[in-house]
């Protein structure tokens, strides 16, 4: 088997349990990326100006990247210290990694 698929199918089977308040305001930001996305489409449609559109989409982009910055804090604040507090190194190498490709 691929030692993509591997990771991509351990990482599937990986949970992480959110409070109500955590899964509340991720959801809320998705919500209005969501609709930044819906309005940058019917910009589209609607045959907007071109730079009138990529203004949208680097909101949309802004808004996503805030939202992996607020996921990425709340994983090395809750799964990442408790790992290396029960011992588990080999989270180092996975943030790593997840580093890795977000700077991508």
């Amino acid at each position: 088997m691929n030692e993509d698929v591997e990771k991509q199918c351990s990482c599937c089977q990986r949970k992480k349990e959110r409070s109500e308040a955590e899964v509340k305001k991720l959801t809320n930001r998705l919500n209005r990326i969501e609709g930044q996305i819906r309005g940058i489409r019917n910009m589209v449609e609607q045959n907007a100006y071109c730079t009138d559109i990529l203004v949208q989409v680097t909101a949309a982009t802004a808004a996503l990247n805030a939202f992996n910055k607020e996921l990425l804090a709340n994983h090395i604040r809750t799964c990442v210290a408790d790992d290396i507090r029960a011992g588990k190194d080999e989270v180092i190498d996975d943030l790593v990694d997840t580093l890795q490709k977000l700077m991508k």
